[in-house]
């Protein structure tokens, strides 16, 4: 049961694909992969999953009323100890990125330091906390491509851009959909403060701005490659337009923006794996 407790706290499924993502952010960078691109999955499966720790950490009290089938609050794994797992995961995530180079290292340490303040502070801070989330989601494509040294960081960022921006839309609109919950319990965010409608309207913005970046692969990757992400983009767009119209919650979450858009990211990141092994000249 403590070892059940340890794993499932992790959330190893999240944990597997966020390492799995970085692995192919090197693909998208290179067109290739080589057996160095294996460190990448797993500084990002373990410093994801010490974030996932560490939040549950933080929100013990919280989780003890709202979900108390999570391993803390049934019991499963002590505070301490999931603090102490934590640590270790942070530190073994950092020490793997110590066989790439220093690019990376950095972003390990950065990232580590930015999951504890999200989970302490900065996840209950408006539009702050969704941006984190948002940074953290592309920095998996800043470690694929700075595995590459500094050109190939800086030929990721675009990538990096359209799921920055995609993300923070989508982290909007989850927040409109769930204003009711967040209200009841005390929390403040960015639909919180400003309506649901403005809030939709940012989110449209950001998605926007995340079409904008899509296009700058074109550069390198060419004809091909617009062709599928104009579809995608038609996609991202109306999905963020969803909510436009919205002033509910229930409205928010009837209009499916949120899970249309997640579709979207998806599908952009195919477009994006097809190009970097048919398309890239490189």
């Amino acid at each position: 049961m403590r070892l059940a407790g340890f794993i499932t706290i992790t959330r190893p499924v999240n944990s597997f694909v966020a390492g799995l993502a970085a692995i192919v952010a090197y693909l998208i960078d290179t067109g290739t992969v080589i057996p160095e691109s294996l460190l990448l999955f797993f500084i990002v499966s373990l410093i994801t999953a010490a974030g996932n720790v560490i939040n549950d950490f933080f929100d013990a009290e919280i989780d003890a009323i709202n979900r108390p089938d999570r391993p803390i609050p049934s019991g499963a794994i002590s505070r301490g100890a999931a603090q102490g797992f934590a640590i270790t995961l942070f530190l073994a995530g950092i020490l793997v990125s110590f066989f790439t180079n220093p690019l990376c290292v950095g972003i390990a340490i950065f990232n580590a330091v930015l999951l504890i303040a999200y989970a302490a502070k900065l996840k209950s801070t408006p539009l702050l906390g969704n941006i984190v989330v948002a940074y953290l989601s592309a920095s998996i494509f800043l470690f694929g491509g700075a595995l590459n040294g500094f050109d190939g960081l800086v030929r990721i960022i675009p990538i990096a851009a359209i799921t920055f921006f995609a993300m923070l839309s989508r982290e909007l609109l989850k927040d409109a959909e769930d204003v009711e919950g967040d209200r009841a319990g005390g929390a403040d965010t960015v639909p919180i403060r400003i309506g649901i409608k403005k809030t939709s309207e940012f989110a449209l913005i950001t998605a926007v701005l995340a079409v904008a970046a899509s296009f700058i692969p074109y550069l390198w990757w060419g004809a091909w490659y617009l062709g599928g992400i104009i579809a995608v983009d038609t996609i991202i767009i109306i999905a963020a337009m969803r909510g436009l119209n919205c002033e509910t919650p229930g409205c928010v979450k009837a209009s499916h923006a949120s899970s249309l858009l997640k579709a979207g990211m998806f599908a952009s990141l195919v477009v994006f794996t097809l190009s970097a092994v048919f398309l890239s000249v490189r």
